[in-house]
């Protein structure tokens, strides 16, 4: 797993470096560079994933992966910032232009993603059984097989995967679409920036929170507070009229977004056979990456039917956003029919006849 997760994170650095050297207008090698650094950041979240069941004790899997994913949005937090202050005043750090900053600021990214990665080479340690070359490749190969076939068979997995698919999906739209949704309803560029920063660092503690609340009440429950206020914040976000209420519900999505995503992840590690961690992240991430294809469709599909009823733009986008609030609600039935002591007990019975 470590040795999977440097080799993306190498891929991952080299790729987004290149993207400075990318000239005006060659889109097509900014699209290749991209795709490449975006294998590299989702195929190192696979094995860093899996190393969670490595290095934290069970009873400790809701902190740890909690304060992972605050770290993640300070650190994340700290460098866009730098990033923005340097596009928004590019003469202070001596560019002739904002395109000369924004240019810079991939090798900023680069750069900071290699040196975080040194502590894990250095210190993170992992049991591993080792083959060699092709062996290990077809090993891979005929492993991932087994897993699909075992996942079809596990029906508590099964279900969490399902629910997790539904609800990361909107939480992942969210994420991605906010800016362009913002943008549709005639916020300036300014205010979505600053709400972008106000997520970020409203992040980094509400994770850690969200970490001792799982702690209390169990991750499962944890994580239906969290749906219950995506569902709330879909529905608001269509009916927003003024700057302060972005503001507010960037406010709102910070205190559950990195809660939500780290306790899904230590609720899935308890219900996993430790010892297949990296093939089962493999299905996890997988389900996380593609979930992030069916809510714009879905939102773009519900704006295009508004507006071929004769309604404006804004009205189109500002519905659009309510459809999201369906994975919400199917995601979290889903999540609470799924019963957490069966789905060790399973995985246990896994391991010890696999």
């Amino acid at each position: 797993r470590k040795k999977f997760l440097l080799a993306f994170a190498f891929l991952g650095v080299v790729m987004t470096a290149a993207l400075y050297g990318v000239a005006r207008g060659n889109w097509p090698q900014a699209i290749l560079l991209f795709v490449l650094a975006t294998v590299g950041f989702s195929g190192g979240n696979i094995f860093y994933d899996a190393l969670i069941t490595g290095v934290a004790p069970e009873k400790k899997l809701d902190h740890i992966s909690s304060l992972g994913f605050s770290l993640g949005y300070l650190g994340g937090g700290l460098l866009f910032a730098l990033n923005v202050w340097m596009t928004l005043s590019p003469g202070a750090f001596g560019f002739a232009n904002a395109g000369e900053a924004v240019r810079f600021s991939f090798l900023t990214v680069s750069a900071w993603w290699a040196v975080f990665t040194i502590p894990l080479i250095l210190f993170v340690r992992e049991p591993a059984r080792l083959e060699a070359g092709f062996n290990a490749i077809r090993t891979g190969f005929e492993q991932l097989v087994g897993t699909f076939r075992e996942v079809r068979h596990l029906k508590t997995i099964s279900l969490f995967l399902g629910a997790y698919w539904l609800y990361i999906d909107g939480v992942g739209t969210i994420i991605r679409m906010a800016v362009d949704y913002g943008i549709s309803i005639g916020f300036e560029d300014k205010d979505l920036i600053a709400a972008l920063l106000i997520t970020q660092f409203v992040g980094f503690p509400s994770a850690i929170g969200f970490g001792y609340l799982g702690d209390k009440i169990g991750a499962r429950w944890a994580i239906l507070i969290g749906i219950a206020v995506y569902l709330t914040i879909s529905i608001w976000g269509a009916f927003i009229q003024y700057r302060y209420e972005f503001y507010v519900l960037a406010i709102i999505i910070g205190l559950v977004q990195g809660g939500v995503q780290a306790l899904s992840r230590s609720f899935y590690a308890r219900i996993i056979p430790v010892d297949k961690a990296a093939e089962y992240f493999g299905f996890y991430n997988m389900l996380g990456k593609f979930a992030a294809v069916f809510g714009p469709v879905l939102m773009g599909s519900i704006g295009l039917l508004v507006k071929s009823l004769g309604y404006s733009s804004n009205t189109a986008s500002r519905l659009s956003i309510t459809s999201i609030a369906l994975l919400f609600i199917a995601g979290g039935i889903l999540l609470y029919f799924v019963d957490e002591e069966k789905g060790r007990q399973e995985a246990a019975y896994l391991s010890r006849t696999s």
